[in-house]
């Protein structure tokens, strides 16, 4: 028979949980609460890490901690601190006895591992934080760097090497800097004329607010919580991936209805754990971390990465917000999972450290994993998929305001992007192969990237099971039905395109010299000597139908009657919580009509030897819009995102 725990700030760990008694802390509750049961949380602030004890038996006998109904809970991993002693002019300083720690101090614990970019002299960074009022403060490297810190406008971006302009010019006077002795921690912060002994100021103190310590804790519902201030890792997939929340190698948590913010890495992890590699890279130095990474899949498949165990996890509903590193995070535990309807926003945009590790969604081996109508805006880079992108579905996402919308870097396919609106300078990165882009629309800049020097993994249809591994030849993609309007590659990387690897134009165009066909694809190779050195230097096909060209956007010379059109405009606009798309296309647009695009319609990827598939191995089937208007199959709709989308002026809601 399943039980209610109810927790309130008035309660008392002695209780018995039930509604009049109910207990004081998350801990007491998870401590007692078996499959089935529900942990109810009433109003109030809790400062703890809820370490779940147990997990679920099933879907339907799970176990569930959420808010009660229309009351606001807030858990943060951060504690308050009074007793600031002035130090000159607006800084002020505390000590804090290390016990309060434990044997975790994030002020000694630096922001490090494997693939984490410090330029030579620059200060590392720690896992500690100070907040005034709720807003995060920049740690400095000195005392003396405290004093008057200057105000910074911009930032810049640690891939493109562009200026961005940073989210808050005034948060950036905010400062910290810490000491760390034997028995205290020695906290100097600029407050800007704050007084810290009469406002809220808080400090990172735990790892994580919602994370079991134990593996294989599954069907965990966590709901409607405020989930804060955590002093989180950097998460390499090489490495333990511990977020602010998340299972743990486990299966089958849903995550939902939540607003969680102030990670100091990564906010929901659903990654890996140490046991399959933790920074052997950085640590022992003997091998590239890319090797590293590749051991780690075998690694996991020795202890049972497969769909029966791990994975499917469901994320939705969240709002995501103010996070060093990651919005969403995770390597080889992602497997099977569906992140949807989530509000993703300011990530990475502090720029107080920088990696190869960095998105709103930053997953390796997102497996089957479904990514559908997310609003992502202003971070580093809104979504990147990394290594054995096979089987992804990226559907009627929004991304705009990104230093980069979506990357996708060694994979082999299939993978699916679908009715997604990119609109940010950098909009599509492709160091992959096997990919299908279907009824985008797409207004920055796709760079298409060969990637010779690494070799990844590709797996059997929608399992975990490895089928071989290649390097990446770019090209087998697949255009059909997509909006390109017209990009400044130099807006968006700062420099021409012919002086990075690769290709980065307004449109197709990084494809030109690719063959249209695979006869035409095979009749080069024939055409070469040898038995595994005729594929080398010989492109893959793309396949490119029904596209539309506008606003300077271009074309490969091969794709089958591509309409270009002078003129157009699309963009982005914000007002409120509401968002429209706004476009301004000319009247041959149309005339551009498709009917519904199905995994038959699409050719099959060359590496994987795989199809376009649902995750129960049908074709896939394309026919919901990005606002969610389902597409008549009989009929025809137009070219990109939004089946109604005419020529002319127009204006379309769309968040």
């Amino acid at each position: 028979m399943s039980s209610v725990f109810h927790v309130a700030v008035t309660g008392d760990d002695s209780a018995d949980g039930s509604s009049d008694r109910p207990f004081r802390t998350i801990n007491r509750a998870a401590g007692v609460a078996h499959a089935g049961d529900t942990v109810e949380v009433h109003a109030g602030e809790y400062r703890e890490w809820v370490r779940p004890r147990r997990g679920g038996l099933s879907d339907t006998r799970r176990i569930t901690y959420q808010a009660a109904a229309g009351e606001h809970v807030v858990i943060k991993g951060s504690e308050r601190v009074t007793g600031w002693a002035s130090d000159g002019g607006t800084v002020w300083t505390a000590s804090v006895p290390n016990a309060v720690f434990g044997d975790f101090n994030p002020y000694a614990e630096e922001v490090a591992g494997d693939w984490i970019v410090y330029a030579d002299g620059a200060p590392h960074r720690h896992l500690g934080d100070v907040y005034l009022n709720g807003l995060s403060f920049y740690e400095v490297a000195s005392r003396d760097e405290v004093t008057d810190p200057p105000l910074r406008t911009e930032a810049v971006d640690g891939w493109t090497g562009v200026a961005m302009p940073v989210p808050n010019p005034e948060q950036t006077r905010l400062v910290w800097f810490a000491e760390v002795g034997a028995d205290t921690t020695t906290i100097w912060a600029n407050f800007q004329g704050a007084d810290p002994n009469t406002e809220l100021v808080e400090i990172n103190v735990r790892r994580s607010v919602f994370f079991p310590e134990a593996n294989h804790l599954d069907w965990i519902t966590v709901r409607g919580f405020e989930l804060a201030q955590a002093a989180c890792p950097w998460t390499p997939p090489t490495a333990d991936q511990p977020g602010l929340i998340g299972p743990n190698w486990a299966k089958g948590w849903i995550i939902e209805d939540n607003v969680i913010h102030d990670a100091k890495c990564s906010a929901i992890s659903i990654g890996k754990e140490a046991s399959t590699g933790h920074n052997y890279a950085t640590e022992r130095g003997d091998k590239p971390g890319y090797q590293y990474q590749l051991e780690s899949v075998f690694t996991a498949r020795q202890i049972g990465w497969d769909a029966e165990h791990i994975g499917s996890h469901i994320i939705r509903r969240n709002t995501i917000f103010d996070c060093g590193q990651n919005g969403i995070v995770g390597h080889l535990g992602c497997v099977f999972s569906t992140i949807e309807d989530n509000h993703i926003y300011r990530i990475a945009t502090k720029r107080e450290f920088y990696g190869y590790e960095i998105g709103g969604i930053k997953l390796h081996a997102a497996i089957d994993v479904e990514i559908r109508h997310n609003h992502i805006h202003d971070c580093t880079l809104g979504t990147w998929l990394d290594w054995q992108t096979q089987g992804t579905r990226i559907s009627r996402n929004l991304f705009h305001r990104n230093s980069r919308d979506l990357f996708v870097e060694v994979s082999h396919g299939p993978y699916l992007v679908e009715h997604n609106v990119l609109a940010s300078p950098a909009a599509i990165e492709i160091f992959s192969q096997g990919g299908a882009f279907v009824h985008n629309l797409i207004a920055g800049t796709v760079w298409v990237v060969p990637v010779p020097d690494r070799a990844t993994p590709y797996h059997r249809p929608h399992s975990t099971q490895v089928a071989g591994y290649a390097v990446i030849f770019a090209g087998d993609d697949r255009w059909v039905a997509n909006v390109f309007v017209g990009g400044d590659v130099a807006a968006a990387y700062g420099k021409a395109p012919q002086e990075g690897q690769g290709l980065a134009f307004a449109g197709t165009a990084g494809y030109e010299g690719y063959p249209a066909s695979y006869p035409e694809y095979r009749a080069r190779v024939d055409a070469v000597q040898g038995d595994h050195q005729r594929f080398l230097n010989v492109k893959q096909p793309v396949y490119a139908r029904g596209n539309v060209y506008a606003a300077g956007a271009e074309p490969f010379t091969g794709e089958s009657g591509p309409l270009v059109v002078t003129g157009g405009s699309a963009s982005v606009v914000t007002e409120g919580d509401e968002v429209y798309l706004v476009t301004d296309l000319p009247a041959e647009f149309g005339a551009v009509r498709s009917g519904v695009v199905t995994g038959r319609d699409l050719e099959r990827v060359r590496f994987a030897d795989a199809d376009f598939e649902e995750r129960d191995g049908t074709p896939a089937i394309i026919d919901v819009d990005l606002v969610g208007t389902r597409k008549d199959h009989d009929g025809e709709s137009a070219a990109g995102p939004i089946a109604g989308l005419t020529s002319g002026a127009a204006r379309t809601r769309i968040w």
